[in-house]
Order: C-alpha cells, then structure tokens, then sequence
C-alpha cells in the first residue's frame, strides 16, 4: 500500500499526471468569449464564461503552410450554454486572433 501511495505522489510531485499545459493564449481566450457572448446577445448580468480553457489539435491553414492553435473555452447565459473555439495563428508570445465560432449546446 505504501509503495502505491509513494508513486502517486511522485507522479503527481513529478508532473506525469498533470493537466496539459495551460496556451499563452488561454487569458486572452477567456476575454474574446465574453465579448463574443455579448456581441451575439447583448450585455446580460447573467453571462459567465468558464475558467477552463481546452487547447485543441492544431488545424491546417487553409491559405498554405503552417497551422493555426485552436482553444476552446464554454460560456453560459441563464440556462444557454455555448462552446467557442478560438482560432490563432501560431506565434510566440503574441496572440492573433484569426478566426471564431460559436455554437449553442442544445438537444433538438
């Protein structure tokens, strides 16, 4: 039993078991999807914006080479919530917006 509670603390300790490694460009998701919810709905009191930011695969460039970093973050207005994936250009220390949507999370 000790041996087990010994590795998990070392993987936890170590790094292994941690969560993937938060973007440069998780901050600045975050605020894009505020202001994404308030340009499609307004100002709402009710708007919240969760705090978990989810760095997806990388998708092509549609205009050649390269690709762009996709972040996808959920957002919440009374009883709506929303998923917005945020398309960057993949850039140093810098944050280029290239591309957004927006899509209700509803069951029809």
């Amino acid at each position: 039993m000790i041996k087990y509670v010994t590795l998990i603390l070392f993987l936890v300790t170590s790094g292994f078991a941690s969560a993937e490694p938060v973007h440069h460009c998780s901050t600045e998701a975050s605020i894009q999807a505020k202001k994404l919810l308030d340009f499609h709905f307004g100002l709402d009191d009710r708007t919240e914006i969760d705090e978990h930011v989810t760095a997806l695969k990388p998708i092509k460039n549609p205009a050649g080479k390269g690709k762009f970093d996709v972040l996808e973050v959920y957002g919440h207005i009374y009883r709506g919530t929303y998923r917005m994936r945020f398309i960057y250009a993949q850039m140093e220390n810098q944050c280029l917006l290239v591309g957004q949507e927006i899509l209700e999370i509803t069951n029809l």
